[in-house]
């Protein structure tokens, strides 16, 4: 299990995803998708093609239009939706 990282680190980490000019093989901006088959499938996909393409990580990151890049928010927090009794995150 990878150390959390704080809230201002992962601000950085967005901020320069959202100078990349369109999203890539290995970066994907969502805004309230809730998926949970969609979005495993995704996960793993994002690491094997970040992986192929020499990166040490993929993101998926809610609350950013693809399109713009622009900040926009989300309903979606993994932290507590639950599935199946459970907490989404795990």
């Amino acid at each position: 299990m990878s150390t959390p990282i704080t809230s201002e680190y992962a601000g950085e980490i967005v901020a320069e995803l959202r100078k990349l000019p369109v999203e890539t093989e290995w970066v994907e901006f969502k805004l309230n998708w809730e998926d949970k088959d969609d979005i495993g499938k995704y996960v793993s996909a994002l690491a094997n093609s970040a992986a192929l393409a020499g990166k040490t990580k993929g993101y998926l990151v809610w609350g950013v239009d693809d399109a713009t890049h622009d900040l926009r928010g989300t309903t979606f927090s993994p932290t507590t939706k639950k599935v199946g009794g459970e907490v989404f995150e795990n």
